[in-house]
């Protein structure tokens, strides 16, 4: 048996390990050198800010923006348009039904003309963030994502329906306009627009919203607040809040969206819950029950006695009492002549028992009692 000297022996240990380190080096720099799949970022990557890339989609804010994931199990999304618009670096060019040949130009021929436009929406949210994504999206950004295609309009630029317009007097009409919003803002608060109220009688998205320029300090409203865009149409309602007794909504303390959801909902007034009680109950938690002894109307509807936006009566109420309760009670147990406003101390014939008086006097707990000896709501 031959014996290896030691120094034969140290020579081949040196070897072995060069030849691992190069074998590592090799790998490593083939590993580099493998093209990573297109549009994807490794869960695990470091940028220079030492954030990966899993930290950043933890901290951004929750959108709608990827809602079109949900659009093809959606049976009204026939209704919205085909866009596959996510963020707004991918925002596709919505398609004009009335220039269906017409091919985009890009931002900088729309500026030629619209230069005064430009300056103004230069600073709001849909075109800076457009602007930021026309890496991807292409020239065309900004103006086009929104307004359409825009070589037709740039021929004839008087020639109406040329161009997507979002204004009443534009030949567009109010399904193409909001398709086009809808083409990213789709799902969350306006699932249930396709066939709401406001669809139904062509309310466009700018006939509240005005992307173009900040007027509000949220949500692009046309109007510096949403009970003064509400207000635009429903004024009736809005006289409501200046009677004695209303919601505290001309004091600032909620808005008209506390209670309705204007881009639809399930039920006919636009409520943000399924009943007009478990709206109420929102606030006045203390009327839900459950109560061992329940009032019949209270439980059915909460307008049977409230208006809920204002009254000339106390605590909202539909019609003063006790004419209020006399709508469905007789005076079974009481003295059996109609209380009416004749009664009262104005009227022609003043009642003792009515003035300064009322059924709430002793039925206290009108909207339930779980007291043993309250089946009359005394306790």
């Amino acid at each position: 048996m031959r014996v290896i000297s030691p120094f034969l022996a140290v020579v081949a240990c040196l070897m072995l390990g060069t030849g691992g380190l190069l074998l590592m080096s090799y790998g490593a720099q083939a590993q580099q050198a493998a093209p990573a799949p297109s549009g994807s970022v490794p869960a695990d990557h470091v940028f220079s800010h030492q954030l990966s890339q899993s930290d950043i989609a933890r901290m951004l804010p929750a959108t709608d923006m990827g809602a079109n994931s949900t659009r093809p199990h959606n049976p009204h999304s026939a209704a919205m348009g085909d866009s596959t618009a996510t963020p707004f670096d991918a925002a596709s060019i919505p398609a004009n039904p009335l220039a269906p040949n017409a091919d985009p130009v890009g931002a900088k021929t729309c500026v030629a003309c619209h230069a005064q436009e430009n300056v103004q929406a230069s600073h709001s949210l849909h075109v800076a963030s457009f602007r930021a994504g026309a890496a991807n999206s292409g020239p065309q950004a900004a103006c086009e994502s929104c307004h359409g295609p825009g070589s037709e309009h740039a021929k004839d630029p008087t020639a109406p329906g040329k161009i997507i317009a979002f204004t009443h007097d534009a030949k567009t009409s109010p399904q193409v306009q909001a398709g086009v919003c809808l083409s990213c803002h789709a799902g969350g608060a306006r699932q249930h627009w396709i066939g709401s109220i406001h669809q139904t009688r062509d309310l466009s998205c700018t006939d509240c919203h005005n992307p173009m320029a900040k007027l509000s300090p949220e949500g692009v409203l046309a109007k510096s607040s949403i009970n003064e865009v509400c207000s635009t149409c429903h004024q009736d309602i809005r006289a409501k809040f200046n009677r004695r007794s209303h919601m505290p909504l001309p004091e600032g303390q909620m808005a008209c969206t506390d209670c309705h959801n204007p881009h639809g909902s399930i039920t006919k007034p636009l409520l943000k819950t399924d009943t007009v009680n478990e709206t109420c109950y929102t606030c006045h938690a203390e009327k839900r029950g459950p109560f061992l002894f329940e009032h019949a109307p209270v439980r059915a509807n909460c307008l049977n006695c409230h208006d809920v936006h204002g009254s000339n009566q106390q605590t909202l109420l539909v019609a003063p009492i006790p004419m209020l309760c006399q709508q469905c009670h007789t005076m079974t147990r009481h003295p059996n002549d109609l209380q009416t406003r004749a009664g009262m101390g104005t009227g022609p014939s003043p009642d003792e028992r009515l003035m300064g008086r009322g059924c709430l006097s002793c039925h206290t707990n009108i909207h339930g009692s779980n007291n043993p000896s309250g089946p009359k709501f005394h306790k």
